[in-house]
């Protein structure tokens, strides 16, 4: 299952690096941070319990960038 989230991310370095934590957040098969569109696309492995992939997503994001807001 894809999903789409609305983030707020500062530059396009801190976006590519929050692309690359959420793929290896536990969960994920697939993410894109869309920098210019303000996007976060999390395709989630079966069976993941969406909410709490987002919610490890979110904490390792904002190891990145503290200042990040995702809309959940």
């Amino acid at each position: 299952m894809k999903k789409t989230y609305k983030i707020e991310v500062d530059c396009a370095n801190c976006a590519n690096k929050m692309e690359e934590t959420t793929k290896k957040t536990a969960g994920v098969k697939d993410a894109v941070v869309n920098f210019m569109a303000q996007k976060l696309i999390v395709e989630f492995e079966d069976g993941a319990n969406e909410a709490e992939v987002m919610k490890a997503v979110v904490i390792n994001c904002k190891k990145v960038d503290d200042d990040l807001e995702i809309e959940l």
